[in-house]
């Protein structure tokens, strides 16, 4: 059986006090869903806020003194928003897990739709780790390590794939729901414009507000 998972990497989470997070692994995936419990969607939350926390240059607004105005500048302020993550695949029956890799991050998951409907090579990483997804007309394969002769691999067809990125649309979309949801709860002053922010690395239209249900 093969499974795909939108996942955001997180880098840690220890010390942070801004509002609850659960503990993760440094660079481990967390698997994003409408199942997720509120701490762990603060995680997701701080995380990529965590990637876009990066000093204003001169076509931004300065840093707030604010400690969570801070923390929130970059995600609320970039243009070009950055999540590390992606679609992870594991195929079960062999214990093959493609992960994601450094050069395609969780706001470039639609690229898969390149390489389904164009058979555009995909790579995901370089040197010494380059995940590759290539099209061989009806089928995909996915090589976890190109620098590698062996490497595992990966093979799903492509109608197969399509059902894949399709259910991983859903438990975005399903992640942005409850993330609107949790704004709403732990961060009210921000609800609309983080939403509005997640929406947009995730490429899905922002759901509506519960404030305004």
């Amino acid at each position: 059986m093969i499974v795909m998972q939108p996942v955001l990497e997180i880098h840690e989470s220890d010390g942070f006090g801004l509002w609850p997070v659960v503990g993760v692994e440094s660079f481990g995936f967390l698997p994003l869903s409408g199942e997720l419990s509120p701490a762990e969607v603060g995680t997701a939350v701080m995380g990529i806020a965590r990637c876009n926390d990066i000093d204003p240059d001169g076509d931004r607004p300065p840093r707030p003194a604010d400690a969570l105005d801070s923390f929130l500048h970059g995600l609320l302020t970039f243009d070009s928003l950055f999540a590390a993550g992606g679609l992870r695949v594991t195929d079960t029956s062999t214990g093959v897990i493609f992960l994601p890799g450094c050069c395609d991050g969780l706001e470039d998951w639609r690229d898969w739709h390149q390489l389904v409907d164009g058979g555009s090579l995909l790579g995901f990483g370089h040197e010494p780790v380059s995940p590759v997804a290539e099209r061989f007309g009806d089928i995909v394969r996915l090589t976890v390590n190109v620098e590698q002769s062996d490497s595992p691999v990966i093979e799903v067809s492509v109608g197969e794939l399509r059902n894949l990125l399709t259910g991983a649309a859903r438990d975005l979309a399903d992640f942005l729901a409850l993330a609107a949801e949790w704004a709403s709860s732990h961060l009210p002053g921000h609800c609309a414009p983080v939403t509005a922010a997640l929406a947009r690395i995730v490429d899905l239209p922002a759901p509506t507000l519960p404030s305004e249900a």
